[in-house]
């Protein structure tokens, strides 16, 4: 379920706003400055779809997203869960791990959900919010914005990213805590 929560970000206690109307997220999203889009699903999708066989479906929406030529990378992302690996739930706390402190990038970071689910926490002025991608969600959030990502304690998705620069994805850590402060997006789903 996508689902947007915005929060003060001195309590996150303080709840603004929480809905899962797709218009309404776009509509809040956008006023900010975020790009929200829902992108259809194709039939037959799987974890299991090739790279080369996603990108070729969604050929037509990446060249119009991508019409003045600006992302010279893109690229799939892929986590899921490996019952063969023993050392899957290592890796699974690594990736979360990786990105659930406030960082900024210096282009934007565009992501868009072809499986799965991960939760974009936008610190934006005195608010939080926290954008909770599902399958079929495309976000594109600022260069600079302050933000962290939590993919939840069992981490499953297939996004598309774009870069302009190789190293896009290079985060700059602010050092301050304030992730810790708020729901998971385990906590978000389940509440």
């Amino acid at each position: 379920m996508t689902l947007l929560q915005i929060m003060s970000d001195q309590d996150s206690a303080e709840v603004k706003l929480r809905t899962s109307d797709d218009a309404v997220i776009a509509a809040e999203l956008n006023k900010r400055g975020i790009t929200f889009e829902r992108w259809s699903l194709f039939d037959g999708f799987s974890a299991a779809t090739s790279t080369e066989d996603l990108l070729a479906e969604y050929q037509s929406r990446i060249d119009a997203l991508n019409s003045d030529g600006r992302y010279k990378f893109i690229d799939v992302a892929r986590i899921h869960p490996d019952a063969a690996d023993p050392e899957w739930p290592a890796k699974a706390v690594a990736a979360r791990t990786k990105f659930l402190d406030e960082h900024r990038h210096a282009e934007d970071e565009v992501r868009f959900f072809a499986a799965g689910q991960g939760c974009f926490y936008l610190h934006l002025g005195d608010e939080v919010l926290a954008t909770v991608c599902t399958a079929g969600d495309l976000v594109s959030v600022p260069a600079g914005t302050l933000h962290w990502f939590d993919m939840g304690t069992s981490p499953e998705f297939v996004a598309v990213r774009f870069f302009e620069e190789k190293d896009g994805w290079i985060g700059d850590f602010t050092g301050d805590k304030i992730s810790g402060g708020f729901p998971t997006l385990d906590e978000l789903l389940a509440a």
